[in-house]
C-alpha cells in the first residue's frame, strides 16, 4: 500500500487581510512543490523521516478520517519549498500526506477534508484547493475560487530570516492591525477578482501591490519600496509578499522574458532571489503508473475515477 502525492508551494498570497471580520488569503501557487511518499502497514506506528510533527499528525488525522486507525506509515517528505518563508512549505507538506494516505488505501478524500486536517494543525494556505482561492486561513469558513492562475511569473526575493506562522497569527493585537486595514483589503479583493474573472495581469498585480504595503504595519518589510521600484523599472507589474513570511514577489507578465532578465539586475542590486516561477492552479496531483506510464493526475479526477463518488464539503 504505497501513496505518493504532491502538493504546490506559493509565493506569499496575492491579497490577505480581514473582510467583514473573516480573515481572509488568495492563493498564490507557483510551480515548487513537496512530494510526500507514504508507504502504509498495520502495525499502527507511524515514523517520518526528517523528524517533521505536522506531517506525522496530518498522516494519522487522515487515517483516522478514513477509519484506518490501526495502520501506521513510513513517510518521506522531499520538498523545493523553504520552511518559514511564508511560501507555505508545512500547508504542502501537510496537503500531499493527507493524499498520499488516501491513494495508498484508494480512497476517497476532498479538498475539504484536507483542508479542515490541515486547519486542525495550524493556519493554514488554501492551496489544496484548484485554481485561485480566496480562504479563510485560520477559520476554514470560506473557501471560493476566484479563477485559474493568471499567466504570471514572479522573481522570489528572499529577505532573509525566518517568521514562525503561528506565533505571527497568535499575536495579541493582530485583529486590530487587520481591521486598521480593512478598506485597502477591500479595494484589493475587489481588484482581484475583476483581474482574475478578465485575466488582468495589470489589475491582479496592482491588488497584490495594495495588500503588500498595506501589510507593512504588520509585518514590515524595509526592501518592499526599492523592489517595487526596480521591478516597475524592468518591466514588471507589481508586488506581492509572504503577509505572515520574509519573502516578496515582483510580477510580471509570462512568455515576455522580462523576468528572467530582471532576475539578473535585481541580483546585481544586492537582492537575493531565491527562484523565478510562474503562478500555476492550485491543487493535489497523485503519482499514477498504468500500462507502463507514469503521470500525475489531480486529486480530485483521481477520487471521481477511482472512487466512483463525490463527498461535497461544507465550509
Amino acid at each position: 500500500m504505497l501513496g505518493i502525492a504532491r502538493a504546490p508551494g506559493t509565493c506569499g498570497e496575492l491579497v490577505q487581510g480581514k473582510l467583514e471580520g473573516t480573515n481572509l488569503l488568495v492563493t498564490c501557487p507557483v510551480d515548487l512543490f513537496s512530494v510526500v511518499t507514504v508507504k502504509l502497514n498495520k502495525n499502527g506506528n507511524t515514523v517520518v523521516a526528517g523528524n517533521l510533527p505536522k506531517v506525522k499528525l496530518a498522516v494519522e488525522r487522515t487515517l483516522h478520517l478514513l477509519g484506518k486507525t490501526g495502520y501506521g506509515a513510513e513517510v518521506t517528505v522531499v520538498s523545493e519549498i523553504p520552511h518559514g518563508k511564508g511560501m507555505a512549505s508545512s500547508t504542502a507538506d501537510i496537503s500531499a500526506a493527507c493524499a498520499a494516505v488516501a491513494k495508498g488505501l484508494d480512497l476517497f478524500i476532498s479538498d475539504w477534508d484536507i483542508a479542515r486536517i490541515a486547519l486542525s494543525i495550524e493556519p493554514t494556505d488554501g492551496l489544496m484547493f484548484p485554481g485561485i482561492t480566496a480562504f479563510d486561513h485560520i477559520g476554514g469558513r470560506i473557501a471560493r475560487v476566484l479563477g485559474p492562475a493568471p499567466e504570471m511569473e514572479i522573481i522570489i526575493i528572499d529577505l532573509g530570516g525566518t517568521v514562525d506562522t503561528v506565533g505571527f497569527n497568535a499575536k495579541n493585537d493582530l485583529d486590530i492591525l487587520n481591521r486598521a486595514k480593512e478598506n485597502k483589503i477591500a479595494a484589493a479583493m475587489e481588484k482581484t477578482e475583476q483581474g482574475l474573472a478578465a485575466g488582468n495581469c495589470e489589475l491582479i498585480a496592482r491588488a497584490a501591490t495594495e495588500s503588500a504595503f498595506a501589510n507593512q504595519h504588520m509585518l514590515p518589510k524595509p526592501d518592499l519600496k526599492r523592489a517595487f521600484d526596480m521591478c516597475i523599472k524592468t518591466g514588471g507589474l507589481g508586488v506581492n509578499v509572504a503577509h505572515s513570511g520574509t519573502v516578496i514577489g515582483a510580477l510580471y507578465s509570462a512568455g515576455t522574458g522580462l523576468a528572467e532578465q530582471a532576475a539578473d539586475t535585481f541580483r546585481t542590486a544586492g537582492f537575493t532571489v531565491y527562484a523565478r516561477v510562474h503562478i500555476i492552479n492550485g491543487g493535489i496531483d497523485v503519482f499514477e503508473e498504468r500500462a507502463g506510464e507514469k503521470f500525475w493526475k489531480p486529486l480530485n479526477t483521481y477520487t471521481e475515477e477511482t472512487c466512483g463518488r463525490l463527498r461535497k464539503g461544507t465550509g
